[in-house]
């Protein structure tokens, strides 16, 4: 409404209709509340928080850029390694930074910087995986069930390394001489508010001699330490494959 002088203000209004005895309709008891000073209060905030989003949404940005000019630069780098072992190094390393860029490019490109859409950046995750290792997709097949489950940065970022290492594994290692078969990402939050990552794959499965305390490979090393540090307990089955299980 606006006032003599001309100046727009913003009321709330309570209404409520009376009746006489006869149940005839005997007028209306309002209550007018003047809230221009709430409403401007309220602007302010909006402007302030659309700047704090702004803000929040080019440090994702940035973080993600710096990612991939640190991953470039490392192809560049081991464009001119000759030894094929140092080279998988930096391209292992590649993958592991691709993995925590992938998350800020979603967060870039969410609208809510609280949760991501844990499905579509495991799945862009494992494809990428897949798109770098020049799997043939008629030889092995990837299965990723994720239930509602939703995840923040600081938890995501070690669950994407930990994928990414297991991935990796199984694809370096378990399919040898064109062997076919499948590979399982599940994902899943029970009643008390526990996860359970499970990463499996049906392929060649790990020596007896294999021991998680004495393992000097770094990827699988990288994955007991994340798994620690998200509060998680790590589990290896070797029947029929491998099957890595954290629960956190």
């Amino acid at each position: 409404l606006y006032t003599k002088s001309g100046k727009p203000r913003n009321f709330i209004v309570s209404a409520c209709p009376f009746f006489d005895e006869n149940r005839d309709f005997a007028g209306t008891l309002a209550m007018v509340s003047d809230i221009s000073e709430l409403k401007k209060a309220e602007e302010r905030l909006k402007a302030s928080l659309k700047e704090k989003e702004v803000l929040l949404q080019e440090v994702h940005h940035r973080v993600k850029n710096n990612l991939q000019i640190i991953s470039s630069l490392l192809n560049l780098q081991a464009g001119y390694i000759k030894d094929k072992k140092i080279s998988g190094m930096f391209k292992s390393s590649q993958d592991r930074i691709r993995s925590m860029s992938l998350i800020h490019e979603r967060l870039y490109q969410s609208r809510d910087f609280a949760k991501i859409d844990t499905v579509d950046y495991i799945r862009k995750l494992t494809l990428s995986l897949f798109k770098s290792y020049k799997v043939n997709t008629n030889l092995i097949k990837l299965k990723v069930d994720v239930k509602d489950v939703f995840l923040d940065i600081n938890t995501l970022i070690p669950c994407g390394l930990i994928i990414n290492e297991l991935v990796t594994n199984s694809l370096k290692h378990a399919f040898p001489g064109g062997r076919q078969g499948e590979i399982n990402i599940d994902l899943s939050q029970d009643k008390d508010n526990k996860v359970t990552l499970t990463v499996a794959d049906n392929g060649a499965g790990m020596p007896k001699s294999f021991d998680l305390k004495s393992e000097k490979s770094l990827g699988i090393r990288l994955v007991s330490i994340l798994a620690s540090q998200i509060g998680g307990s790590l589990e290896i089955e070797r029947e029929k494959g491998t099957r890595f299980k954290i629960r956190f």
